[in-house]
């Protein structure tokens, strides 16, 4: 867990190219690493000691909402947006957890 929002780019490869996304700076080795061993990571947050951690994935061999949380399991219904800011400014996938007050 970090111990700010800071956020740097990472890299991760999609289809054989490597692509930027901005992920925290505690976690921006993670997006590579899985990557790396064929996952479609598409964003990525350590929660900031709010929230559990989340990893993003998009699965082309689903025919319906490709897009899930590796961490959780829990499909995302979205295809952009993954996140919603909470009242404080922390961001949260709401299908995967319950928004801090």
């Amino acid at each position: 867990m970090c111990d700010g929002r800071s956020s740097v780019k990472s890299s991760v490869f999609v289809n054989g190219k490597i692509k930027h996304i901005r992920v925290d700076r505690c976690i921006r080795h993670l997006p590579m690493a899985l990557s790396m061993r064929g996952f479609n990571v598409v964003g990525c947050c350590c929660g900031h000691g709010r929230y559990p951690l989340t990893v993003v994935c998009k699965n082309n061999a689903r025919e319906t909402n490709n897009h899930y949380d590796l961490i959780s399991g829990k499909d995302i219904p979205r295809s952009k947006r993954y996140y919603i800011r909470d009242k404080k400014g922390y961001f949260y996938i709401p299908e995967v957890c319950k928004e801090k007050k």
